[in-house]
């Protein structure tokens, strides 16, 4: 049921999940965080051999991007939920429950819509959205940088490097990485605001 509300588009009106969820799709493409990813470590580690195949090449850039859209989407509702700004002197607060997992409802409504995805696909998104939050809650992230040579322990990383290189994991999982910190980055910049007192783009 939740699936058919997602992909139904009924809601038509211009919220600010809705606003937030076209945003980060167009940074993520805007920013050709993807395609920078695999076409360094194809020369970092000369694995040519990934974009022999036109279309398997392109299948795998398909999926590495919605990996990307998955972790972007779950870190920006990380931020947004659970680690709302402090207002004036006020402390921060998160977000009420209730008021959150109606804004993530929301999101991902919005998400769906925007991708033109199937019911299937958006359970399936659905899905690894949970898992990568239940994965992060059980093993919270550190903050400490990363050096470059470092993987992330972290499930983006993970999934990303077995679908890019299987054969070459560990080379995979420390370029996943530092893609993963690129992410995390373009997450704070589309949801937080760029000047203390003004609101983000996204809530315009």
């Amino acid at each position: 049921m939740y699936a058919q509300d997602m992909a139904s588009g009924r809601q038509s009106e211009k919220s600010a999940p809705a606003e937030l969820a076209q945003q980060l799709h167009e940074a993520l493409l805007r920013e050709r965080i993807v395609p920078r990813f695999v076409d360094s470590y194809v020369v970092e580690n000369s694995r040519q051999a990934l974009q022999v195949h036109a279309v398997m090449y392109r299948d795998l850039l398909a999926l590495l991007q919605r990996e990307a859209l998955l972790e972007l989407s779950v870190r920006a509702l990380e931020i947004i939920c659970d680690e709302a700004p402090a207002q004036g002197r006020a402390k921060p607060r998160p977000m009420p429950r209730r008021e959150a997992s109606l804004f993530r409802k929301r999101f991902l409504a919005a998400l769906v819509r925007q991708q033109g995805w199937s019911v299937g696909e958006a359970l399936d998104f659905q899905r690894d959205f949970q898992l990568y939050k239940d994965l992060l809650a059980r093993a919270p992230r550190t903050r400490r940088s990363r050096k470059p040579f470092e993987a992330s322990n972290h499930p983006y990383v993970d999934r990303c490097a077995f679908l890019l290189d299987s054969s070459f994991l560990e080379q995979a999982r420390v370029a996943a990485s530092r893609t993963l910190t690129e992410l995390e980055n373009l997450a704070a910049q589309v949801c937080e605001p760029d000047t203390p007192g003004n609101k983000p783009a996204w809530m315009n």
